[in-house]
């Protein structure tokens, strides 16, 4: 089981970047898939990024590809998320969920992990 924290949400204006961190307590993190999802005010939960147990494959929204860079340490336990020329339609809720997996697949549907944090707000200003 792990326990997972993000961090690095912000206030910022558009066409800027942010960096959110997830973070694992877990000892075993490289055997698990990551993925971000968010949560706009008024709208439903939406897949961002996802990456491999070992990094080697990702996955991204159609509305986030080509800005957002989906990246993991997992010597740190780490998972990140680099937003790069961020929208007011980027503004949302962002959560980090995990999936114990002996596979390199990667997954898009929420309902494939079992694992979440408890989510940090990026909003956009213009």
């Amino acid at each position: 089981q792990v326990q997972l924290v993000e961090s690095g949400g912000g206030l910022v204006q558009t066409g800027t970047s942010l960096t959110l961190s997830c973070e694992s307590s877990g000892r075993t993190f490289g055997q698990y898939r990551v993925g971000w999802f968010r949560r706009a005010p008024g709208k439903e939960r939406e897949f961002v990024a996802a990456i491999s147990k070992n990094g080697e494959y990702s996955l991204y929204g159609v509305s986030v590809k080509g800005r957002f860079t989906i990246s993991r340490d997992n010597a740190r336990n780490t998972v990140s998320l680099r937003m790069n020329n961020l929208k007011s339609e980027d503004t949302a809720i962002y959560y980090c969920a995990a999936e114990f997996t002996y596979t390199d697949l990667v997954k898009t549907d929420p309902g494939e992990y079992s694992y979440w944090g408890q989510g940090t707000q990026v909003t956009v200003s213009s």
